[in-house]
């Protein structure tokens, strides 16, 4: 039995594509992972850039589900590691690592999305999806400025955990929250338009 169909609410893309396929899921990982390289090209600053990406990490999460997202996410890690341009700037590769703890965190944060909108509709209001996507933001910060600060003393980059947290979360929290909120009206108001609740 599908894990999915066991769960009291289905997501945005399972919704209008009610058809469990191999075809529908395969097309819905990669559209997945295309928009999130797309929306990693959206970059600013350095040695972490903003980007879109956490943006479309997101809402993949929320529109695919727990399951998709999670595996259009490793998909999208695995693509880019190999040299697919679909890192922040058109990066690829895992360079010096500095960032490894940010993507590996995005599966992660993914399925969580997916899974808290599956099992409590949190996509359906505002506040339920500005609170789900501002806590899989801080999951994302949990594992990736940790191996930001790791990575960083190795290479002489940082010389304190202030430097880290300042480099890694501070200067984005506004830029997330700013994004938080706008994936908190763009899908109650897809539900909206979709007629579904």
């Amino acid at each position: 039995m599908n894990p999915t169909q066991t769960l009291p609410y289905l997501p945005l893309a399972k919704s209008l594509l009610p058809a469990r396929t191999l075809t529908r899921d395969v097309v819905l990982v990669l559209a997945g992972c295309l928009f999130v390289a797309l929306t990693a090209q959206f970059a600013v600053g350095s040695p972490v850039p903003i980007t879109g990406q956490t943006f479309g990490v997101l809402l993949v999460g929320a529109a695919l589900g727990g399951r998709l997202g999670f595996l259009a996410l490793v998909t999208y890690v695995l693509a880019g590691s190999l040299g697919a341009p679909f890192f922040a700037g058109g990066a690829s590769g895992i360079g010096k690592g500095l960032t490894l703890g940010y993507l590996v965190a995005f599966p992660i944060a993914a399925w969580l999305v997916g899974y808290l909108v599956e099992r409590y509709g949190a996509d359906r209001s505002f506040f339920k999806t500005l609170g789900l996507m501002l806590a899989a933001s801080l999951l994302i910060y949990a594992i990736g400025v940790p191996w930001l600060g790791y990575v960083g003393f190795k290479l002489g980059i940082f010389k304190d955990w202030n430097t880290v947290i300042m480099a890694g979360m501070t200067k984005f929290l506004i830029g997330d929250f700013i994004k938080a909120v706008l994936a908190a009206s763009l899908l109650p108001l897809a539900w909206r338009f979709v007629g579904q609740k």
